[in-house]
């Protein structure tokens, strides 16, 4: 092909124990009949194929994208075989100033560290664009049971963004340097043995704890609550090894009192012990018995 090397490998020749010894080039007739073949179908506007495939063809080969496609991966490149972070990446490049995104991902997309993961999140995190984590119940798609997550990134974290874009947006409670984290692992309901859904009213409850976190004036004054949600700082993230598991921060949900004196309380649930163990011991009994009339026990066991 003209204005290209052939396609080919080299060999040793036969002073190869020379230092600058050029070896021998062998060409690949092949893969170079193949490759007019494929310049002539591309300079033809690839016929035979969708216009989807097409279009993806172009885009691939235009010089601007590939700049483009190298500064996307800023915070990290992403790993062969697994898109999380190209497609979280891709998603901010293409956020206003002040916009912001929500996506599902996967809930290993929280705390994966393998093939550099790890470090793109923290690259994230560092950038303060990560506002908001969901973790949400499983069971909720019909295409899979897995637990999967929601994330809420925000290139301005000073303020409200802008409503459908108009304005500069409202006044908001300045959010930089902290990330909301809700577990929303205990809400929805089964709606059969394998399928659970999210009522109405759970969620509101987890749109009105974002909105009310973000300072918006409708949505109620926000307050962390044990077990549902908590709003930390980038410090306590970076403790946790920048692993953005809700579970990890909202700790563990505050028991009802009953109002029952510790004594009182302590004689209960002691005497509740003691009647259980009768009942297991008579089990025990019957057990053993019934094993004995089969001939499947003796007295030294």
């Amino acid at each position: 092909m003209k204005g290209r090397r052939p396609a080919g490998y080299v060999v040793a020749s036969s002073d190869f124990w020379t230092f600058d010894a050029p070896g021998i080039f062998v060409e690949i007739p092949l893969v170079n009949q193949i490759r007019l073949r494929v310049k002539a179908w591309r300079e033809a506007g690839y016929p035979g194929v969708t216009s989807i495939t097409k279009r993806l063809l172009d885009h691939w080969r235009n010089p601007e994208e590939s700049d483009a496609r190298r500064f996307r991966w800023k915070y990290g490149v992403p790993p062969v075989g697994n898109a999380n972070f190209a497609w979280v990446q891709h998603i901010i490049y293409h956020l206003t100033p002040t916009g912001v995104a929500g996506f599902v991902l996967a809930n290993g997309s929280m705390s994966s560290k393998q093939s550099g993961e790890g470090e793109t999140c923290k690259n994230l995190i560092e950038a303060d664009l990560v506002d908001c984590m969901v973790a949400l119940p499983d069971k909720l798609f019909y295409s899979t049971q897995i637990p999967a997550c929601l994330w809420f990134l925000a290139r301005d974290k000073s303020k409200l963004p802008s409503p459908a874009g108009r304005g500069a947006g409202g006044e908001g409670r300045d959010r930089r340097g902290e990330i909301l984290f809700i577990d929303a692992r205990k809400l929805g309901r089964m709606v059969d043995r394998t399928h659970r859904e999210l009522t109405e009213e759970d969620i509101q409850k987890i749109a009105d704890t974002y909105h009310a976190w973000r300072g918006e004036k409708e949505a109620g004054e926000y307050a962390d609550v044990p077990g549902f949600c908590k709003s930390a700082t980038l410090e306590e993230v970076r403790k946790h090894g920048y692993v953005l598991t809700p579970g990890r921060y909202v700790g563990a949900e505050a028991q009802e009192d009953d109002g029952d004196p510790f004594p009182e309380k302590m004689q209960r649930l002691v005497a509740q012990l003691a009647q259980q163990q009768a009942e297991a011991a008579k089990l025990d009994a019957a057990i053993a018995e019934n094993l004995r009339e089969l001939g499947f026990w003796s007295e030294s066991q």
